[in-house]
């Protein structure tokens, strides 16, 4: 087991050579990290489906809390990869996993993104189908990438992603549900996607159906909205020519999450609170 920081990854890891690996993004408050469970839950899931052996648990939650506290309000990504195998795809008999810790600021979104709801585009960038990956937050983002560089446009919070077959899945950085007839639905992602924390929290407590879903679909709800463990949840008002409401809904799940301390602090200030009442 390799306990390194990222600027001591070795030429020869796994991750950098070939993406072997997988990640977290957790929301750190007054040293405290978000969602920890969930996190760590959802890196020994991704520990398990890969084949990767997870690190050593005492080794790992001293490193994170050690973070934690030098970061005090921030972000804070966990990388776990195979660690250093040689040369080839084939992985070593007995990997040697390194995990690699990297805090960060919190991105400097506008605060409206939260209050007034965000615009999205329609990504050309599609996701390709791999049920071996689907739902793990892996080393590979290159679709997310390519996605992300469409538009340069700062109205433009977020790209929505289809997979191959034209279904709705994600946002490039994000999960998405909507509204219809009242009930809370979010796309299927066993073909592909990123089950992210906050959607798998809202799914745990409250009624969600989870399906496959058009763009016209979409079109019909009565209400979108975008979540994942640093934005929180932004209402969406506009994808192409298609507009909807920020209805109080969105908002009961949006002052929930904040009661739940399960968002960023920096989008749970008493201004914000008000702003969604």
């Amino acid at each position: 087991m390799t306990s390194l920081d990222a600027h001591t990854i070795s030429i020869q890891d796994r991750g950098l050579l070939y993406g072997d690996g997988l990640f977290t993004t957790m929301a750190v408050a007054q040293g405290q990290i978000l969602n920890h469970s969930l996190h760590w839950q959802r890196l020994q899931d991704g520990c398990e489906r890969l084949g990767i052996p997870f690190p050593d648990a005492d080794l790992l939650r001293a490193d994170m809390r050690h973070a934690s506290q030098s970061v005090k309000c921030g972000v804070l990504k966990c990388l776990i990869t195979r660690g250093c195998g040689g040369r080839g795809y084939r992985p070593p008999a007995n990997p040697e996993p390194a995990h690699f810790l990297i805090p960060s600021p919190f991105p400097e979104y506008p605060q409206h993104f939260t209050r007034d709801g965000v615009q999205l585009r329609l990504c050309q960038i599609r996701l390709a189908r791999q049920p071996a990956l689907a739902g793990i937050k892996h080393l590979n983002r290159l679709e997310q990438v390519l996605a992300r560089q469409e538009w340069q446009e700062p109205d433009i919070a977020e790209g929505l992603m289809l997979d191959s077959e034209g279904l709705v899945i994600e946002g490039t950085q994000s999960n998405l549900f909507w509204i219809e007839n009242k009930q809370l639905h979010t796309p299927d992602l066993k073909h592909c996607g990123v089950a992210g924390i906050i959607r798998r929290l809202i799914c745990q407590h409250h009624a969600v159906t989870v399906c496959e879903c058009s763009l016209q679909r979409l079109y019909d709800a009565q209400a979108v909205f975008l979540t994942n463990s640093i934005i929180g949840l932004w209402p969406v008002i506009r994808l192409q020519q298609q507009c909807w409401p920020v209805i109080e809904q969105v908002r009961q799940l949006q002052r929930w999450l904040i009661e739940q301390n399960a968002i960023p602090e920096v989008f749970a200030q008493p201004q914000n609170k008000r702003d969604l009442k």
